[in-house]
């Protein structure tokens, strides 16, 4: 039941831009994919739970049925990044610059989407980094038990739909 609950809590701060109940694909570790319609995703949220009054930190490979890109990471940060700061992913050491807007960050486009699932196949965790509005560093930290499973079921059911 442990592992099922960062997996049922990733689903339900999923963006609710679907709009019927999404189709479980696979769930393993802390990850599960789902099959929202027009889009599948892998999701996971963070290792921490949020303070009070603070969003989950959510982590997200999206596949879309009808659009040029697969696999495009999308994070829902705990904070705020301070307007102008870096957002950077970490995968066994290895930086990748998101781009930010919000308490949100995103791969930079195909070829690094493809470069950090890559990495995220090797690694046992990854983190993203940036620094929030008083400049002080915060750290969401993931644990990727399970992601290639969850993104081959999410790619897998976006590509044969297309």
């Amino acid at each position: 039941m442990r592992i099922l609950m960062p997996i049922l809590a990733a689903w339900l701060l999923a963006p609710a831009a679907a709009t019927a109940a999404p189709r479980t694909l696979a769930a393993r570790g802390v990850w599960a994919a789902f099959d929202h319609g027009r889009h599948c995703e892998a999701v996971a949220r963070s290792e921490l739970d949020a303070l009070k009054n603070r969003p989950q930190a959510r982590l997200g490979f999206r596949f879309d049925r009808a659009g040029p890109r697969g696999g495009e990471l999308a994070a829902r940060l705990s904070r705020v990044p301070r307007p102008g700061s870096s957002v950077i992913l970490k995968i066994d050491g290895r930086p990748f610059l998101l781009a930010a807007r919000g308490d949100w960050a995103w791969s930079r486009g195909p070829a690094q989407d493809a470069a950090i699932i890559a990495a995220a196949r090797l690694a046992g965790s990854l983190r993203i980094e940036a620094r929030d509005a008083a400049g002080r560093r915060f750290v969401d930290r993931y644990l990727l038990d399970g992601a290639p499973t969850a993104i081959d079921a999410a790619a897998a059911a976006c590509a044969l739909a297309k």
